[in-house]
């Protein structure tokens, strides 16, 4: 039989930085957990939909991992992000001088195209 699994809700790096008023408050452990084989994952979170820049959001969870240490000892970092962020969603990364690659994931499935208006 197969292993029972679990789901873990995750805090956001930004959920958790507009509790106490600063990134810069938080822990790295707070917000990075690990899983199978080791794989580590943080979520950066941001704002609701349609209101302020996920991109900032993506920018400010990378900087506060680089300053903590997070990319230490690792083999391979990926980044999944929003292609549809108006303010640079999977651009951001790239721009930032943060990731060398990028690799556009989609679907046939016409709901995705309207997913952002309904939103």
């Amino acid at each position: 039989g197969h292993g029972r699994r679990s789901r873990i809700n995750q805090t956001t790096v930004m959920h958790l930085a507009a509790e106490r008023g600063a990134v810069e408050d938080l822990e790295l452990e707070e917000v990075m957990l690990t899983g199978f084989r080791g794989v580590k994952c943080v979520e950066s979170g941001g704002p609701e939909p349609g209101v302020g820049c996920a991109g900032r959001g993506i920018i400010t969870a990378i900087n506060f991992l680089e300053e903590n240490g997070a990319y230490q000892d690792l083999d391979f970092v990926s980044y999944d992000v929003l292609g549809d962020v108006v303010c640079g969603g999977f651009a951001m990364p790239i721009r930032e001088g943060k990731a060398q690659e990028i690799y556009i994931v989609t679907s046939g499935e016409m709901m995705r195209m309207y997913a952002p208006a309904l939103g």
